[in-house]
C-alpha cells in the first residue's frame, strides 16, 4: 500500500513538472501577471537611474521645494520624468497611473528613492575604483579641505593611479567627501587612513601624497605628511606648488606691485563693462576679442584676459572714452577717465607685452604636461627648456617686448614715457 501511495505521488509530482514546463498551472496567469510587473517595475528603475545618472554627470541639483509632478517648483529629477513621459511609453503609463492615483502608492519618485538609487549608484562606482587601483596596486592621495554650505570641514579625498590598460593613463578618482570635525594633522590623518582600510585599500601601496600649504598638512612634525611617513616611508610628499608650472609665476606675480597693480586694472575693466548692457554693447562695437574675467586659483585664465588688451587696447581705450562722454553717473565717468588714462600710459603696455609673452610660453607647455599620455622624460625636457627660455627672456626677448608696446603707444598717439615716481626708477 506504501508503495502505491508513492507511485502515485511520483505521478502527480511528474504531471506538475510537465505543466509547469509547458505553462499550463492553474496559477499560470497570476504569474504571467506577476512576471509582466515585475518587468514593468524594471524598466521604470532602468529609466529613473538613467535619469540620476544624466543629472549627476552635469552637475545639477535634483529636487526642488516639493516632491509633486506638474508642480513649478518641483526640481529637476521630476522635470526629467515628465519630458521623458512625453516620448516613452512605459514612463508615460507609470506617470498616468501615478497622476490617477491607480494602483499601489509605491511610484519610486520620491526622495528617499531618489537617495537609495544614489548611494546605489555611488557604491557600485566605488567599487570600481577600488578594483581599478587595486590592479594598478601603487597609487598616491590628494588632500585638500574645504567648508561646506552648512559650515562644516570636509576632507575630499582624490587617488591618483596608473591605470594597467594596452595603453597605460594616469588616473585620477574621487572617493568622495569625509567630515572633518578637527583641523590637526592627527584626526585628519586618521580619517584618510580609516576610509582607505573601508576600502580595503592597503595604504603601505601609497607612493605619494600631496596638499596644500597649511601647516596642519604639509607640516614635517604634526602635520599629514609626518603622521603618514611614519606609517610608509615610501609615500612621499609633493608639495601644492609642484603641481603646476604657473604657481611659479604666481607666486613672482605677488611679490611685484606693478603686477599686481596691472592684473588689478584689468578686473576693473572687465567690472566696468560688464556690470551694463549698455557700456557692454558699447565695447563690442570697438573690439572682436571681448574682455575676459580671470579667478585667482586658475592663473592661466589670466592670459585670456590680456588677450584682449593686447591685440586692442586701442579699440578699448576708445570705448572708455566713449563711455565716459555717455554716462550719466559721475563714479562711472571717472572710472572710465581712470582706466583710460591708465590704458595709455607705456608702463600698461610694456606690462601687457610682457606678461602676455611670459603666460603664453607657460600656458602651451602647462597644456601639454596635462595630457595623459605625456611621458616623464619628455615632461624634465619639456620644463628645462621652459625654465631656460625665462631665464634668457630679459637678455633676449625683452627688447622685443618693448617693441610691441612702443607699438601700442604709437597706434594710440601716446607718449612713450614710463612714469618715475619718489625718485626710484623701476
Amino acid at each position: 500500500m506504501r508503495i502505491v501511495r508513492s507511485i502515485m505521488h511520483m505521478a502527480t509530482w511528474k504531471d506538475l513538472e510537465v505543466r509547469f514546463a509547458k505553462g499550463l498551472t492553474i496559477d499560470k496567469q497570476g504569474m504571467a501577471l506577476a512576471e509582466a510587473e515585475r518587468k514593468r517595475w524594471r524598466d521604470i528603475l532602468h529609466r529613473l537611474v538613467a535619469i540620476i545618472q544624466s543629472l549627476a554627470e552635469r552637475n545639477m541639483a535634483f529636487r526642488g521645494s516639493t516632491d509633486k509632478l506638474n508642480k513649478p517648483d518641483n526640481g529637476n529629477f521630476l522635470k526629467e520624468v515628465k519630458l521623458m513621459a512625453k516620448f516613452d511609453p512605459v514612463m508615460k503609463q507609470h506617470v498616468s497611473r501615478v497622476e490617477s492615483g491607480a494602483g499601489s502608492h509605491v511610484h519610486y519618485l520620491g526622495k528617499t528613492i531618489e537617495n537609495e538609487l544614489i548611494d546605489s549608484i555611488s557604491s557600485k562606482i566605488i567599487e570600481h575604483i577600488v578594483t581599478e587601483i587595486k590592479i594598478s596596486k601603487y597609487f598616491s592621495i590628494i588632500l585638500d579641505c574645504t567648508p561646506d554650505l552648512s559650515h562644516k570641514e570636509q576632507l575630499s579625498v582624490i587617488v591618483r593611479i596608473v591605470s594597467q590598460e594596452d595603453i597605460p593613463q594616469v588616473k585620477e578618482h574621487f572617493l568622495g567627501f569625509l567630515v572633518a570635525e578637527q583641523s590637526t594633522g592627527e584626526h585628519l590623518s586618521t580619517l584618510i587612513l580609516k576610509r582607505l582600510e573601508e576600502l580595503n585599500i592597503p595604504f603601505e601601496d601609497c607612493r605619494g601624497q600631496s596638499y596644500d600649504n597649511g601647516a596642519n598638512m604639509k607640516g614635517k612634525n604634526k602635520g599629514v605628511q609626518a603622521k603618514l611617513l611614519q606609517l610608509n616611508s615610501r609615500a612621499f610628499y609633493v608639495p601644492c606648488g609642484a603641481h603646476t608650472l604657473n604657481l611659479v609665476v604666481a607666486d613672482a606675480a605677488k611679490s611685484s606691485p606693478d603686477a599686481l597693480g596691472y592684473f588689478g586694472h584689468l578686473t576693473k575693466l572687465f567690472k566696468l563693462f560688464s556690470a551694463s548692457t549698455h557700456r557692454w554693447d558699447v565695447l563690442l562695437k570697438y573690439v572682436k576679442i571681448t574682455l575676459k574675467s580671470w579667478a585667482e586659483t586658475r592663473w592661466e585664465s589670466r592670459i585670456k584676459s590680456i588677450e584682449a588688451v593686447r591685440y586692442q587696447a586701442g579699440q578699448v581705450r576708445e570705448a572708455l572714452l566713449e563711455v565716459r562722454e555717455k554716462t550719466a553717473d559721475p563714479v562711472v565717468r571717472v572710472e572710465a577717465q581712470s582706466l583710460a588714462e591708465e590704458i595709455g600710459s607705456y608702463r600698461f603696455c610694456i606690462c601687457t607685452a610682457i606678461w602676455y609673452d611670459i603666460l603664453s610660453k607657460i600656458q602651451h607647455v602647462s597644456k601639454l604636461m596635462q595630457s595623459p599620455s605625456m611621458q616623464l622624460d619628455v615632461a624634465v625636457d619639456l620644463l628645462k627648456k621652459t625654465r631656460d627660455s625665462l631665464t634668457s627672456y630679459r637678455n633676449t626677448e625683452f627688447s622685443d617686448a618693448q617693441t610691441i608696446a612702443k607699438k601700442m603707444c604709437e597706434e594710440m598717439n601716446i607718449p612713450v614715457k614710463y612714469p618715475v615716481l619718489a625718485g626710484k626708477v623701476p
